[in-house]
């Protein structure tokens, strides 16, 4: 029997809209989640606010694994 001849895997191509639409969706989710935990515990302005911090970072390296092999 022959070998079948491997195509190399299509690397996934960059799309900036998509990234962006990651980067906010995570972001915002992650404050959607802070606020309903610090309404839960007596303050959402706070609960957004650690929700933004713990998002940012989440977001980013979602973006990072998501278009890793883009580059």
């Amino acid at each position: 029997m022959l070998a079948l001849h491997m195509e190399p895997a299509a690397r996934p191509s960059l799309q900036p809209a998509a990234a962006g639409g990651v980067l906010l969706g995570i972001l915002l989710a992650a404050i959607a989640i802070g606020v309903l935990i610090g309404w839960a515990v007596g303050s959402a302005g706070l609960g957004a606010l650690v929700g933004a911090i713990v998002g940012i970072p989440l977001a980013v390296y979602s973006v990072y694994r998501r278009y890793r092999g883009a580059f």
